[in-house]
């Protein structure tokens, strides 16, 4: 009797959770509604990050009448940080190509027919970012798109090439959210483990893991995109833009450049770098300070700006510390560590 083996799925589209019982719902039915995905086989991975709520029970609900051909699978990442549940979804996607959402995004309706349809037309493609747009619980504080690209809400209506003329020379990369990348490229040049383990749990560690993985493709020749027809939509509660917050947010962003900035530097330049990036980050803050001097106290962006800028110039001193195994807490709080 002949078998007839399933068809591996093509793609496939990875979700890191964390406490997400109240928002892993809308997101699944998103994907429940996505269209034109019914020509190519696909399915939904949750890489759980040791959340502590009903998470597990949450998908085990939508397992049990998911109506899509691709199954929903379900695997628990106890190592918490987001490059760890990246790195575990590479090891259990099933797809060529997989795509990446967070659990406080919702895709379009055509999301995952738009990465299909990218990566079909694109096969050197590494990676490929999406437009991010924010939906907010609250107004966003006043010029708040100096900001935006942090949070991150990408807004662009043409389409970027990353490794391309004068972005190729630039340390732009697209971010996490709504990323969609070739399993192959990752696989074959990003390490398996990296310097910058992103957020973990609730915390803000040191940022800049997805900078960190797509340089590597990038070094590797792979081809890094934006595109404008891959939409998702990022929830931005309230409490993201509490002063508190945002501090320790640009904070970790700050801490993580020297190492994103070196990653393209030979080592022989190291200490040459070092005093170069040292004395723009000083001119650039000496100059913030003096510009916002009078409003920073009441000016959110100017104060995110500000901590951001102070983190930079630092970040050499924190990796310093990091190799001798003595962190900066007093100056960083545990909190951001």
């Amino acid at each position: 009797m002949l078998m007839v083996t399933p068809s591996l799925p093509k793609f496939t589209v990875a979700i890191r959770v964390y406490n997400a019982a109240d928002r892993l719902p809308a997101l699944l039915e998103a994907l429940k509604a996505q269209t034109d995905a019914t020509a190519f086989d696909w399915e939904v991975l949750i890489v759980d990050n040791c959340s502590t709520d009903n998470t597990a029970e949450i998908v085990q609900q939508f397992q049990a009448d998911w109506p899509l051909r691709g199954p929903l699978r379900y695997c628990l990442e106890t190592q918490q940080g987001a490059i760890f549940a990246r790195q575990r979804a590479i090891q259990e996607a099933r797809g060529e190509w997989i795509g990446f959402l967070d659990d406080d995004n919702l895709p379009r309706v055509d999301w995952v027919a738009a990465c299909h349809a990218f990566s079909l037309a694109n096969p050197k493609t590494g990676a490929c970012g999406s437009q991010i747009h924010g939906q907010f619980e609250i107004e966003p504080p006043p010029n708040f798109d100096r900001i935006a690209q942090f949070l991150p809400v990408i807004e662009r209506d043409h389409t970027i090439c990353f490794t391309e003329g004068l972005y190729a020379r630039k340390q732009v990369l697209p971010p996490g959210a709504g990323l969609m990348i070739q399993r192959r490229a990752w696989l074959e040049t990003v390490p398996e483990r990296l310097n910058l383990s992103g957020p973990i749990g609730n915390g803000l560690a040191a940022k800049g893991e997805d900078t960190e993985a797509l340089s590597h493709m990038k070094q590797a020749g792979w081809e890094i995109w934006f595109n404008p027809d891959m939409h998702i939509t990022h929830l931005i509660p309230q409490w993201r833009f509490e002063r508190d917050y945002l501090q320790r947010f640009f904070r970790g962003i700050g801490i993580g450049r020297y190492y994103t900035r070196m990653l393209r530097v030979p080592l022989w330049l190291y200490p040459l770098m070092t005093v170069l990036y040292f004395c723009n980050d000083l001119r650039k803050l000496v100059g913030h300070s003096f510009r916002y001097a009078a409003t920073i106290e009441i000016d959110l962006v100017a104060s995110c700006e500000q901590e951001l800028l102070r983190a930079s110039l630092l970040s050499p001193l924190y990796y310093l510390n990091r190799r001798l195994n003595r962190p900066l807490s007093r100056y960083w709080g545990r909190s951001a560590i």
